[in-house]
């Protein structure tokens, strides 16, 4: 009877030995399971960040491609600019050269020009009526020294010769009166020019009157009768008198040649 009890108490106590063992190995097991999913957890995180990472990093990576491809277009399209501009400067060097090239031939050949300019102005002023004899001769004379100087360029001496030829110009279609002598005679004379129509003088006491003529190339005197015609005209070149008509005679119509 007593053994009896003893077996059981034994049996009772393994039983709770082997409970206990399995209380601790299911605790292990799920304190186990609870370490593997916070490492999986922890590890799903970290997967996460690297994910949000690299996600940041390729979009940077898309960004920074973006704008260097918007650079690459503007690139381009400034090359194919410049390659207009560089194309368009090659067409203008070619122009210059031969505009350089042109003003070489020109500058050869409008000194000789010039020089007969001068030559038939000379000519005119000394077939023409004789007003302002000394001024136009002079100013001739000058433009001839001018084209020995080496200190005036070729564009100056061609627009002082053009600028006598519209000052002889200019005389055709003015009037003007001014003081001056009587070639041969020293009489101090008032001469009254019309164009070139006509050129007269009347003495400072109005005692004579006279006027250029060109077939006889002299002066030749008037009849007292237009000596106030001439007063009259003197004074509407000077301004002291109203435009108005003038009995003067004139020259007769000379044929073209």
């Amino acid at each position: 009877m007593k053994l009896y009890s003893i077996k059981k108490s034994n049996q009772f106590t393994l039983s709770l030995i082997l409970l206990s063992i399995t209380h601790v190995s299911i605790a292990t097991q799920i304190e186990t399971a609870e370490s593997l999913q916070i490492q999986q957890q922890n590890t799903a995180i970290k997967s996460q960040q690297r994910v949000e990472i690299l996600d940041d990093q390729a979009q940077k990576m898309l960004d920074e491609f973006r704008e260097i491809s918007f650079e690459l277009e503007n690139i381009r399209a400034y090359h194919q600019q410049l390659k207009k501009i560089v194309h368009s400067q090659e067409q203008e060097k070619k122009a210059l050269s031969q505009q350089i090239l042109d003003i070489d031939i020109t500058q050869r050949n409008i000194t000789p020009l010039m020089l007969r300019m001068l030559q038939v102005l000379e000519q005119f002023v000394s077939l023409d009526a004789p007003f302002l004899a000394k001024e136009r001769t002079l100013r001739v004379t000058q433009l001839k020294l001018m084209m020995d100087r080496s200190d005036i360029d070729l564009a100056e001496k061609f627009r002082r010769v053009l600028e006598a030829y519209l000052v002889e110009t200019d005389y055709g279609r003015t009037i003007e009166s001014y003081n001056g002598t009587l070639k041969d005679s020293h009489i101090t004379v008032e001469f009254l020019r019309l164009g070139r129509l006509g050129l007269y003088y009347l003495s400072l006491d109005e005692s004579e009157a006279g006027y250029w003529d060109k077939q006889e190339n002299k002066w030749q005197v008037l009849p007292d009768d237009y000596r106030s015609a001439i007063s009259q005209g003197i004074r509407i070149a000077k301004k002291q008198a109203a435009p108005d008509l003038l009995q003067l005679p004139l020259p007769a119509p000379e044929s073209v040649q």
